[in-house]
């Protein structure tokens, strides 16, 4: 009779871990799926910047530093990225598009340009589109880290080296009040 027991607490725990390893799998899944639907928005940003540069490069002869800094950071091969590194680099990315928007309001000729005004436009539609993805993101990875902080899923998820996946977090630029204006 002891024997039954024991193999019926095998058993037991033995469905439990399946059932965790599957849920973790599953979690796993679905920030992969989150991540790289983010990342299609990121990459149509990433190749929206060397339009928006031209276009404010001629108007912004003073302020080449930003300039230079977007067009640093734009020049690595993004497809060879990452994960960690897209996040990076797409943060500084947004800060100095925060900086050239913020800049572009000392150029009224700038303002004025219809391409300026077209790539402003496609830019704030693709950050929309970013800002929704990376709330989902966060949501699962959120979902995720919680699974494998909690007990007793916390030992499965050490059992199979689940780790904790880093959120897309505001940097502190993004966190400042920046007024823009197109």
């Amino acid at each position: 009779m002891i024997l039954y027991v024991v193999i019926g607490i095998i058993v037991i725990i033995a469905i439990y871990v399946l059932v965790q390893y599957n849920s973790f799998i599953k979690l796993n899944n679905r920030v992969k799926e989150a991540f790289s639907t983010m990342d299609v928005y990121l990459k149509k940003r990433w190749d929206l910047v060397p339009n928006l540069v031209e276009t404010v490069k001629g108007y912004m002869k003073h302020e080449s530093g930003v300039l230079e800094e977007i067009v640093k950071l734009r020049n690595s091969s993004y497809d060879k990225m990452s994960l960690s590194d897209k996040i990076e680099t797409n943060q500084q990315i947004s800060s100095g598009l925060s900086k050239i928007m913020a800049v572009a309001e000392n150029y009224p000729d700038l303002k004025a340009s219809q391409n300026f005004s077209d790539l402003t436009h496609q830019l704030s539609t693709i950050e929309d589109e970013i800002a929704n993805s990376r709330k989902y993101y966060n949501a699962v990875v959120r979902n995720l880290n919680t699974k494998v902080e909690m007990f007793p899923s916390n030992i499965i998820a050490k059992m199979f080296n689940f780790k904790l996946t880093k959120m897309f977090e505001a940097n502190e630029n993004e966190r400042n009040n920046v007024k823009v204006e197109f």
